[in-house]
């Protein structure tokens, strides 16, 4: 299989792998679960990887400016944005630069507002801090997501200084507009609040991403960007991520995070980061060709086999929010009888997302179709 052309295996070639998503369960339940796509990874990535091995270079991270400078080439190639590399800083992953700028920077008994339903890492990390989260729920209508601007304003009114963003947003795979995240830049800058931008799966936009620090001086002055090359290349076990800013004054926020931060991150990690970043678009742009395919074979095999059940093609990213609402299962049936692992919808906010399911439609359209028609022969 070349980087030119994507595809996931056959099932049995996937029960061999050794990640959470295909150990966490029994053998007999099919994995949808756990945001980690079936693909190859990307053949640069792979040599990369290879490279270090053979030639024994596996010891502690020391400086990489080769993850900033591919990045900022990408960036300008891909969104048109022109990031300073100095103020980039790598860490473990999303999670551990999420939990360390807040355990620097939030002071005792302070809250973080999110925008629920969303990705439950977020809650996790909250509950490790011990801050309670301040929910501003997207506005939702006909499978449309938006940002509550007058609710997050009325959030920060109150006080509350942090604001931690998803864009693309997991689970719902809205991509946020420019116009979007300009106001919610404009409200966090009259409040001197903080915007924490979670932009992980963006490189696996289909049409337009906008970055949340390229929406202008008011972005600059209050966020920061927290990513990884780890969702979009498939690298998740190689532990790296990096935070970057995009003012003097956000950087000093960014250099005020525990120096170990850097050197508890992976060199391996680092260097196939940089190599993504580099080198890795002809697989980028062929693994968004199969993913799009995958949506429209999931939204078309829904309204075969199971056509109750109501979703929408995400913005970005390989994850389908179903509303499973007249299904005639709940989540715990579909997984006890059907024997399909999805993320449920509680795990994203709570009861209120009782009808609803996450759907990874990141691996080939025979077990799409196969999760669907189990959860058909289980009605």
């Amino acid at each position: 299989m070349s980087d030119n052309k994507v595809a996931a295996p056959e099932l049995s070639v996937l029960r061999e792998r050794h990640s959470s998503k295909w150990r966490r369960f029994p053998s007999d339940v099919l994995p949808l679960h756990v945001a980690e796509m079936d693909f190859q990874i990307a053949e640069p990535i792979a040599a990369r990887i290879i490279k270090m091995t053979t030639e024994n270079d596996l010891g502690y991270l020391g400086p990489v400016p080769e993850v900033s400078a591919a990045f900022e080439k990408f960036a300008a190639k891909r969104w048109g944005w022109n990031i300073d590399p100095l103020y980039m800083h790598l860490a473990t992953d999303v999670g551990v630069a999420v939990v360390e700028f807040l355990r620097t920077h939030a002071k005792p008994g302070e809250k973080v507002i999110i925008n629920q339903p969303v990705y439950n890492g977020f809650h996790h990390w909250l509950e490790e801090l011990e801050i309670e989260p301040v929910d501003v729920p997207l506005i939702t209508g006909n499978h449309e997501y938006l940002l509550d601007l007058d609710g997050i304003e009325k959030a920060f009114a109150a006080g509350n200084r942090f604001l931690l963003l998803c864009n693309p947003h997991n689970p719902v795979g809205r991509a946020f507009s420019r116009e979007e995240l300009t106001g919610l830049a404009a409200l966090a800058r009259k409040y001197d609040a903080v915007v924490l931008s979670d932009e992980i799966h963006a490189p696996l936009t289909y049409g337009e991403f906008v970055p949340y620090l390229s929406c202008g001086d008011d972005a600059s002055a209050t966020g920061v960007c927290i990513s990884s090359s780890s969702k979009s290349w498939n690298l998740a076990g190689l532990k790296i991520a990096f935070l970057l800013a995009q003012s003097p004054e956000m950087n000093a926020k960014l250099n005020a995070l525990p120096e170990a931060m850097h050197w508890r991150a992976s060199i391996v990690g680092a260097f196939a980061m940089a190599e993504a970043f580099e080198n890795g678009e002809p697989w980028l742009d062929a693994t968004l060709v199969t993913l799009k395919e995958n949506a429209e074979h999931l939204v078309s095999e829904l309204a075969r086999v199971l056509p109750s059940v109501k979703t929408h093609i995400p913005e970005a990213g390989y994850l389908a929010w179903l509303d499973i609402s007249e299904l005639g299962l709940t989540n715990e049936e579909i997984f006890t009888k059907a024997k399909v692992a999805l993320v449920p919808g509680p795990d994203m906010g709570g009861s209120v997302y009782e009808n609803f399911a996450r759907f990874n439609f990141a691996t080939s359209k025979e077990i799409i179709t196969e999760a669907l028609e189990r959860i058909q022969r289980a009605l």
